[in-house]
């Protein structure tokens, strides 16, 4: 029971002031003259006022409400390193017990560290739960928290306003060693083929010094083997070698006691940059389309263009003096001589063959295509001529002979079934229309004995586009002139300029145009693996995880030619993919996520904001007060401002709120008690005054 008094008066307060201040100050004075009968008139203006004043007495029934205590578990992944999961384990389960004794304490459990977003997973963010646990909670009915962590949290303030006790549990042993890896400097861009520059570091929390063998690898591949010392930053030196994502990697061996092997590799990524292309684009005469080709490269800014149109063939003897001629030599020697491997790719554009090229270049541009080069024929009427470039000894580089038919008839570029699945053609603007939605070509030249792959069919469905390989270069081959009038937009237009660009990138070796490619990528948390070919199936994905385990990703077709598939994981770190013959590594999850940076347990982060907060950070590990092998403190309610913690136990504070159920009222002055009472002082003073 809660007893108190309150008023409830019949009339307002100013209203009773008016009314009895004069009849108090009247019964006052008659007290001080000291006339007869004023302690009567006293007594009657008193009870007068305290009936019209209503005095209540309340009897409140309240019940006390409960501090709330939330206990923060790290589930981060350094706690799977050695017993720290089951010293936390078993720590939660202790203070849930000792905790469930009081009355006073409502226990809210919240882990953290194993959320799904993979920034989550980069650190350890204990207070952003213990502010989550809190959000709902008044700051008076707060008792406390317990972080049961091993110490390594990223995310803690320069002074925690929880307002109560903090209390850290650290689970792991003291005096723990390990050995990590890490990039001190590592660029995001380097330039294909070009050294870069990097650092990095080894570190030994033990103290240990000396000198280590550092193992390189980039994509999967060692390419050294360095040697570092301990606690030094150390440079590094590298070759870029492909264009796109490369992956360069750091080992160490394991040394005898250290906590964990996770930390001992770097991941560095590097996005490899070409530099530009060279091509060398040789017009055999000037015509429609000869312009088509020289602004499409010259807008792509990653190519460097050399252009030579033959306008005046030597055969033509027209008597004009040549210093007279606005023309130049053309640098026959230098071009296919003395600098042909000098460029990436070389195009013949309705060239042929007029004693221009001295016919020993032919044997030098066949040579260049077999060592790596890059060759496109763009042909015209010539290449079915008397004077084809298919009649000189760049016959062995060449994908199909001339039948010497020219076909003039109008007709839609088609692709084929292979087409349709090739990168250079796959999904072109239009194709899936049937008339393809872009514009008739006329003119065709007829081959025979195509090789390599018809991706683009003409005329009476006969070749138009081939792509071939030759030794360890490529060379392509369309069979019509007729691509500018897509660029002038005859009909509507075509395709042209990513047919065009696809063509020339796919000859020069760009790895997104390989008709067999494996990739995978992480996202967040998921593995995403994407599979280019030309079969019609892919089969499955075999997946190495970082741990060594091994699962198996079904790939299903997402287009013609591209087969993808994805995996949630739960590891951070390097993932090998294989398909077939090929392979594909990945990293899944932050790069050299903090998470891992160092996974000594500690003490030392958690206890400035502990000790703020008057509570108390201590190691569970212990040889004895529980037979689990911790150490768990006792659990004390405490008040106000005294002390949270001990020798031997920790404490959470009580509150005083509460919440009110009922109340029940008592009127002091009401009913026939205070109608007998107010009677009787009026009626004693009017006895009174008439004697």
């Amino acid at each position: 029971m809660n007893w108190s008094a309150t008023f409830e008066p019949l009339l307002a307060w100013p209203l009773l002031a008016v009314l009895f201040v004069p009849l108090a100050l009247l019964a006052l004075a008659g007290l001080w003259s000291r006339q007869r009968g004023a302690w009567m008139r006293l007594v009657a203006v008193a009870a007068l006022a305290a009936a019209l004043v209503n005095p209540v007495l309340l009897d409140e029934e309240r019940e006390p409400l409960k501090s709330v205590v939330a206990i923060v578990v790290d589930r981060s992944q350094s706690q799977d390193i050695g017993e720290r999961n089951a010293q936390t384990n078993a720590a939660v389960e202790g203070l849930k017990e000792r905790l469930a004794r009081f009355r006073q304490f409502e226990v809210r459990v919240v882990e953290a560290g194993r959320a799904d977003a993979a920034d989550d997973r980069t650190q350890t963010r204990l207070f952003t739960a213990l502010e989550s646990a809190f959000r709902d909670v008044p700051p008076s009915r707060i008792g406390g928290a317990v972080m049961v962590t091993d110490g390594q949290v990223h995310d803690v303030p320069g002074a925690p306003a929880i307002g109560a006790p903090l209390h850290a549990l650290i689970t792991g042993q003291a005096h723990e060693r390990d050995r990590r890896i890490r990039f001190e400097s590592a660029p995001r861009f380097g330039i294909v083929g070009k050294p870069l520059d990097m650092t990095y570091r080894v570190i030994d929390t033990g103290g240990a010094a000396g000198e280590v063998d550092v193992r390189v690898s980039i994509n999967g591949q060692q390419v050294a083997v360095e040697r570092a010392f301990v606690g030094q930053e150390m440079p590094l030196q590298i070759t870029v070698p492909s264009a796109g994502r490369n992956i360069v990697e750091l080992a160490i061996d394991p040394v005898e006691g250290e906590l964990t092997d996770t930390n001992n590799r770097a991941i560095a990524l590097v996005d490899g940059i070409r530099e530009n292309l060279r091509v060398l684009l040789v017009s055999g005469e000037p015509h429609a389309g000869e312009r088509t080709w020289r602004n499409l490269l010259k807008s792509d800014a990653s190519v460097d263009l050399v252009h030579f149109t033959i306008l005046r063939p030597p055969e033509k003897q027209d008597g004009t003096p040549i210093n007279e001629l606005s023309l130049i030599a053309f640098p026959t020697r230098e071009l296919f001589v003395e600098r042909i491997n000098d460029f990436d790719l070389i195009i013949f554009d309705r060239y042929q063959h007029r004693d221009v090229l001295p016919i020993l270049y032919y044997d030098y541009i066949a040579e260049y295509v077999e060592k790596g080069g890059a060759l496109l024929i763009a042909a015209g009427p010539e290449y079915a001529g008397d004077q084809s470039i298919a009649r000189t000894p760049l016959i062995s580089a060449l994908p199909a002979m001339p039948n010497g038919e020219v076909i003039e008839k109008a007709f839609y570029p088609r692709l084929t079934e292979l087409g349709k699945r090739h990168p250079v053609t796959r999904g072109l603007e239009g194709s899936a229309q049937e008339p393809p939605r872009w514009s008739r070509w006329f003119r065709q030249i007829g081959i025979e004995q195509p090789e390599g792959e018809v991706v683009m069919k003409g005329a009476d469905d006969k070749p138009l586009l081939l792509l071939d390989r030759k030794g360890e270069g490529r060379v392509g081959m369309f069979l019509s002139d007729q691509g500018w009038l897509w660029a002038r937009g005859f009909e509507g237009g075509g395709p042209h300029v990513a047919l065009y660009r696809r063509i020339a990138h796919w000859l020069m070796k760009e790895p997104e145009l390989e008709e067999e490619r494996l990739t995978a990528e992480g996202r967040g948390m998921v593995l995403d693996i994407r599979r280019q070919t030309m079969r019609d199936e892919a089969g499955s994905a075999r997946v190495i995880t970082p741990s060594g385990k091994t699962l198996d990703v079904p790939l299903t077709q997402s287009e013609p030619g591209i087969f993808s598939g994805s995996v949630e994981t739960s590891e951070i770190g390097l993932y090998q993919v294989g398909n077939g013959d090929l392979t594909a590594l990945a990293h899944v999850g932050p790069v050299n996520a903090p998470e891992f940076a160092d996974v000594v347990s500690t003490e030392n982060v958690l206890r400035p904001a502990a000790e703020a907060t008057g509570g108390d950070v201590r190691r569970l590990a212990s040889s004895g007060i529980m037979g689990d092998g911790i150490a768990l403190p006792n659990v004390v309610p405490v008040r106000g401002s005294a002390d949270a913690s001990g020798r031997d136990w920790i404490g959470f504070r009580t509150t005083d709120d509460s919440v009110l159920k009922s109340v029940s009222r008592v009127p002091l002055f009401g009913g026939f008690l205070g109608l007998g009472l107010l009677l009787l002082a009026l009626g004693a003073m009017w006895y009174r005054e008439g004697r």
